[in-house]
């Protein structure tokens, strides 16, 4: 384990991201992998809809993952230029793992769009969680290839489905820094009651 996670509050108060393009091996292995993703599913879900899938990128696919980020500049941004392309091979290779996570919402029904994308956030942060706690390190990005039109025809099965992100798992290849957290006073307010 990176951290002290002998107790609830240090693993709570130890948990950070690291940064994708500096993880190193070891990664999960597939049975990790396997209890990791269990643990990202235990989310809050109204309704029991699961609107979330978990799709797992392979060791062996990430060439391929490469050649898509490449052909989706290729067609849908006329500014690529060499360093982007470089960029995106560079993003496909990061980390030990990866795991694509797909907002899969149920429409039409009686649970709003709004909880079905909270859960889909939740399982997002239980999957961040579960990493960190079985001594890995995790990064959720984004970027341009999360609102590509080919890379979430690839992994969105669903006209409603979207990319929520890629998570990249492995080990930390330096320290993790702390990043500056939020002042307590500017995001918590007790709540004053209308007269």
């Amino acid at each position: 384990m990176f951290n002290d996670l002998s107790t609830p509050l240090s693993y709570l108060a130890s948990r950070r991201s690291g940064r994708a393009r500096e993880m190193v091996g070891p990664g999960p292995d597939e049975a990790e992998l396997g209890a990791i993703l269990a643990l990202a599913a235990r989310t809050p879900d109204h309704g029991k809809l699961n609107p979330w899938r978990f799709v797992v990128v392979g060791s062996d696919q990430r060439g391929e993952f490469a050649a898509l980020l490449a052909r989706a500049l290729g067609e849908n941004d006329p500014s690529a230029n060499d360093a982007h392309r470089h960029k995106a091979d560079d993003f496909a290779r990061h980390g030990e793992a990866l795991v694509v996570l797909v907002s899969s919402p149920v429409i039409p029904h009686k649970i709003p769009v709004w909880e079905q994308e909270l859960s889909v956030g939740a399982a997002a942060m239980n999957l961040l969680h579960a990493v960190h706690t079985h001594g890995f390190v995790g990064s959720w990005l984004t970027g341009w290839a999360a609102y590509d039109p080919l890379v979430r025809e690839t992994f969105c099965t669903g006209e409603h489905e979207r990319i929520a992100g890629f998570f990249f798992i492995g080990s930390p290849g330096r320290e993790l820094e702390e990043r500056p957290r939020p002042d307590m006073a500017a995001v918590v307010r007790r709540w004053t009651p209308p007269l």
